[in-house]
């Protein structure tokens, strides 16, 4: 009995700007049309695979992972599917090394790369346009290195010559001893999204649907199939309908087998890294209560560390702890925040501020044994100087074991209206209009609405084109970038485990997959931000020691670390603050009234003298208690 077909060979949209439809919806139409898996292969990258199989669990259908290598030697395009978890790490490692060649968004392979990587990867040579020549070229150099049969992708594309093409291309396969693979090579999921994918081309092309030409497709039919279509459309080749079953059998290796392994720290000789941590910890807690740790205090530290125990998160702290240690000892101004400042122990570690023996904290909104969610600790470090801590996190652990997140960059409605009304061949004046007459930052397309306030006739037919095409694409992945700073860091090769891009940045490189793929591989991130009122603290305390001779960014430094009797100047950060916040009174451990950034606030502008608004002392305050009178006088003003 033959194998049931499954597609192997599907473009999601984050082949940028050629797939037109999200993974998940080729994934929810597969299961749809009846197919019992489907294998998503997006154009030199890997970006699109955890969504593709998260997809597929949640539908409940066989996912593979998958990849379509376009080369720049003229070699052919070959699909390529790892049949196991190493081959998996070649085909990471072939992709990486693509992207290192080239620049940015620009994967450079050519088909002697391929042979030196692709053993127990299954390839399949997609002949297209390509010369007979660079097919039996590419046959020749790969046939024996791989540890599987070699096959050739036959399409059929409801063009005037398919049975022709079709007939060629088998006779074709079996000259070169290769079997035929049928694959309708989807663009998307649905005929409906056809004009979506003509315009994307002519976005692709910097040119218009008008003036695109041949570069578009002749028809709709680049969409999913069911299995009885695909078979229809392939009598004359059955058995490349049963191959593409057998391949999609043949492949083991499933995105659940990636086993995320923290690096190794260096611990005390002799202990374990719980037991350093447990060390770590007892001494900050030493320095933050020289008069005695707290009862409370201690109850708190003995139930997260056995919490932090029984989740071996032990070494992911003592990176934190280091990376801080590391910002603090060059005079760097850093600051933890978000989920980890209910931690105690991150707070002995001098990664937070909010003391436990003043504060109700609640270290399960950090970190829950019944959510299993790995750690996400948020530190800030002086915008101007965070790159020194970035490029620490590269030297100590290598750039083959490190690297920045990636963060999917989508369209939203002004950046779908301007790149889609110049496909569509409006003026520059009407996009202007169009894109200017959206409030804020939509993701849900152009409206009707919008187009009326340009002065623009929604009934017009290009401008209904425009707007139901712009609601299609909104939230479409555009490119990548890279993370505000979420580091990724593995024992072993990062490369082996996701591909590694260039940034845009010099020194830098990220990997190809964001927070929310990360998070759902459970594979953690450490998160080096930058924050510009750190920075502005810093020249604030350097002012104040050029001015009264005393070193006040050396003991804003220190006390982060030190007793409950330093100075400690909190600096806290939310989204609702981020850019405008104002200032209101926060307290030291010592009653003292400091100034930190108001988060409590919306967007917006604040209310009132931001000045007089938030250096107003508490009546209960202690007078004279700041550590110098220049900060006393500040604290004692009040509003007109």
């Amino acid at each position: 009995m033959s194998a049931p077909f499954v597609e192997l060979a599907a473009a999601s949209n984050f082949s940028f700007l050629e797939g037109a439809s999200h993974p998940e919806e080729l994934v929810v139409s597969a299961a749809a049309l009846g197919a019992s898996g489907i294998a998503v292969c997006d154009r030199n990258t890997l970006a699109g695979v955890v969504r593709t199989h998260l997809a597929g669990k949640e539908v409940g259908i066989a996912t593979a992972v998958g990849c379509r290598l376009v080369f720049q030697d003229g070699t052919p395009d070959v699909l390529a599917w790892p049949s196991d978890r190493a081959a998996y790490g070649r085909l990471c490692r072939l992709l990486t090394l693509g992207n290192m060649r080239g620049g940015k968004d620009d994967c450079r392979l050519d088909l002697a790369d391929l042979a030196e990587w692709c053993e127990g990867l299954v390839l399949a040579l997609v002949p297209g346009e390509a010369p007979v020549a660079a097919v039996e070229a590419a046959a020749a150099l790969l046939r024996d290195r791989t540890g599987h049969p070699l096959r050739l992708a036959l399409v059929c594309p409801y063009g005037a010559d398919d049975e022709r093409t079709l007939l060629e291309d088998a006779a074709l396969a079996r000259r070169l001893d290769l079997r035929p693979l049928a694959t309708n090579l989807p663009r998307y999921h649905a005929p409906e999204r056809r004009p979506l994918q003509d315009v994307l081309t002519a976005i692709r092309a910097h040119t218009t649907v008008d003036a695109a030409g041949r570069l578009l497709a002749a028809n709709a039919e680049r969409h999913l199939k069911s299995p009885a279509e695909v078979a229809r459309l392939f009598t004359r080749v059955p058995e490349a309908v049963a191959e593409a079953g057998r391949v999609m059998g043949s492949l083991d290796f499933s995105l659940d087998e990636l086993r995320y392994e923290y690096p190794e720290e260096p611990t005390d000789l002799g202990r374990t890294p719980q037991e350093t941590l447990a060390r770590l910890t007892a001494d900050g807690a030493a320095r933050r209560y020289p008069s005695g740790v707290p009862e409370r205090v201690a109850r708190l530290l003995a139930y997260e560390l056995d919490l932090i125990a029984g989740l071996d998160y032990a070494p992911y702290f003592i990176t934190v702890y280091d990376v801080v240690r590391f910002a603090r000892e060059n005079g760097i101004l850093a600051q933890g925040r978000g989920s980890a400042a209910n931690s105690a122990v991150c707070y002995c570690l001098g990664i937070t501020e909010v003391d436990p023996d003043r504060a109700d904290l609640l270290f399960e909104r950090f970190i829950s044994p019944e959510r299993r969610e790995p750690p996400d600790i948020d530190v800030d470090f002086e915008h101007e100087r965070r790159e020194e801590v970035i490029q620490y996190v590269y030297e100590k652990y290598g750039r083959d074991r490190a690297g920045i997140a990636a963060t999917v960059v989508t369209y939203r409605a002004r950046s779908a209206a301007r790149e889609i009304g110049k496909a569509l061949g409006f003026t520059e004046d009407a996009v202007a209009a169009v894109s200017g007459s959206i409030w804020g930052w939509g993701t849900m397309g152009v409206e009707e609405e919008d187009a009326e306030r340009a002065g623009l006739d929604p009934s017009d037919h290009r401008i209904a084109h425009l707007v139901r095409l712009s609601q299609e694409i909104a939230g479409f992945p555009r490119h990548l970038s890279q993370h505000v700073g979420g580091f990724v860091i593995t024992r072993g090769r990062l490369d082996e485990l996701v591909p590694v891009v260039k940034a845009a940045m010099d020194g830098r490189t990220n990997i190809e997959w964001d927070k929310d793929d990360l998070d759902s591989l459970g594979i953690l991130k450490i998160d080096v931000l930058a924050l510009g009122m750190l920075t502005c603290v810093r020249k604030g305390l350097a002012l104040l020691a050029r001015h009264y001779a005393q070193d006040f960014v050396g003991l804003a430094v220190s006390a982060a670390t030190g007793s409950a009797e330093a100075v400690r100047s909190v600096v806290h950060e939310t989204d609702g603050g981020r850019r405008d916040g104002g200032l209101s009174p926060a307290r030291a451990t010592d009653g003292a009234p400091l100034l930190a950034p108001d988060t409590n606030g919306a967007r917006g502008a604040p209310d009132g003298d931001v000045a007089a608004n938030g250096a107003r002392r508490p009546p209960d305050a202690v007078p004279g208690a700041l550590p110098h009178p220049c900060v006393d006088e500040c604290a004692r003003r009040r509003r007109p």
